[in-house]
């Protein structure tokens, strides 16, 4: 029986623009596929509920599309470390290829499996499919990490332009040896006790073919009025494809590709730069999600945790419309918009003087875009701690946010609709006092040494 080659899926669960499922396919030898849910390696965090359940649904596409194509997809689950060796020998496979990961703890499983792999005589590459522009490839003059976003992006503009996306495959021969998988349902990754993913369902289809689907829509409806409404949450113009990028169900390849031919949609290929800018701030930066980036906010007084507080915002009932509609955007279709993402944040952190790391957190559970670049790093901008940070005296004023962004009060009639028909709780706090006590409390972030 021919040695086969494993295509290790893991936040690229897509058949086209995917080098390396290409690299197995050139190998020409019978590919199989696994994706290996690991929880137990050291460092690895635990996807929160929004993400499972877009996992599960993400993976039931890739192992049908797989099938179509003629091979199969195999689900293991344990430590990579343990599981993948295993694997190897369970069928016998003479290749194993990836596509790169960069936050700390994967790079180093992935390092010492490659190096462990490759003892064995097996063939083992990897490549670059998440990111347009790998971490370690810009730089300042002084050959440092970028620690703002502006320079970033124009040294990320002046290297060589993104290559064309790969063509997705006619076929995949598949490996005829038994193999025994997991089933996905005994992974448990959707709610039961209760249900609470209808809102997800409602709103969003996952797998790469609704992810395609997306893109073509986005580009010919939406990409240029981008400029003028992406800060109107009611608008629906925003792209929604941060959910297809976090799980690979497309690349930024193929999304740079389709907008550049479109136009020169500037303002919107910047967004795809911010998300290349947040994995290069983690890839230097590993302990981002819980360490502040700027040190000198370590001396930032944070009251004690007030959970009313906390649980309020949490839930939406804040009695601060824009917030309380984000916050159940949030809760029931598992994404907010990127300006009302911006209130929120600001809200726990400058009104409600909440720890940034709270929040995150939250995020974390609830979005199911949620990835460990993105979501820490711009909890920590909006906190003032991070790269390239908003100012801490830069309070976003949610009453003015709503006023500016949704004069007409859809956006808020549609997830709040208590702060339309005057049925609103009281604000929990008030936005000018709550915003002096933040000022005050900068004071000793500005006093503390550098």
């Amino acid at each position: 029986m021919a040695a086969p080659s494993i295509v290790w899926f893991r936040d690229d669960l897509r058949l086209a623009d995917n080098p390396a499922l290409r690299a197995a396919l050139d190998r020409d030898e019978p590919v199989v596929g696994l994706y290996l849910l690991d929880e137990d390696s050291p460092g690895m965090r635990p996807l929160g509920g929004a993400a499972k359940w877009w996992l599960h649904h993400s993976l039931t596409s890739l192992g049908e599309d797989l099938a179509a194509k003629g091979a199969t997809l195999v689900l293991r689950r344990g430590a990579a470390s343990d599981v993948l060796p295993a694997f190897v020998a369970d069928t016998g496979a003479g290749a194993v290829f990836w596509n790169r990961r960069y936050s700390r703890p994967e790079r180093d499983i992935d390092a010492g499996l490659k190096a462990s792999l490759r003892e064995d005589g097996v063939t083992v590459e990897s490549f670059a499919a998440s990111l347009l522009f790998e971490p370690w490839t810009v730089k300042t003059g002084a050959g440092k990490p970028f620690s703002v976003y502006s320079p970033f992006w124009r040294a990320c503009l002046s290297l060589p332009s993104p290559r064309a996306p790969l063509p997705e495959p006619r076929e995949v021969a598949g490996f005829s040896g038994r193999v025994d998988s997991d089933d996905l349902d005994d992974w448990e990754l959707l709610p039961t006790s209760p249900d609470w993913a209808g809102g997800l369902r409602e709103r969003w289809t996952p797998g790469e073919a609704a992810a395609k689907r997306r893109l073509k829509e986005f580009i010919a409806d939406d990409l240029g009025g981008y400029d003028r409404s992406r800060d109107e949450p009611a608008s629906g113009s925003t792209s929604m494809l941060s959910p297809r990028l976090r799980w690979g169900e497309l690349s930024p390849y193929q999304v740079w590709t389709a907008a550049v031919d479109e136009g020169n949609p500037r303002r919107f290929l910047s967004e795809l730069g911010w998300r290349e800018f947040a994995w290069h701030t983690l890839f230097h930066n590993p302990d981002l999600a819980t360490v502040n980036l700027r040190r000198e906010f370590d001396a930032f007084p944070w009251p004690r945790l007030n959970p009313t507080h906390l649980e309020a915002w949490q839930k939406g009932e804040t009695g601060v419309a824009m917030v309380d509609a984000g916050m159940k955007e949030l809760w029931v279709s598992g994404w907010m918009h990127n300006r009302v993402r911006m209130v929120t944040a600001s809200f726990l952190i400058k009104n409600l003087l909440i720890d940034w790391r709270r929040g995150e957190e939250w995020f974390w559970d609830c979005l199911v875009d949620a990835d460990a670049a993105n979501n820490p790093f711009s909890w920590q901008w909006v906190a003032g701690s991070g790269a390239d940070a908003a100012p801490y005296f830069r309070v976003f004023n949610p009453e003015l946010q709503a006023e500016k962004f949704d004069p007409k009060r859809e956006y808020i009639r549609t997830w709040a609709p208590e702060h339309v028909s005057g049925d609103a709780p009281e604000p929990i706090v008030d936005l000018k006092e709550s915003r002096k006590a933040a000022l005050e409390a900068y004071e000793e972030v500005k006093r503390a040494p550098r």
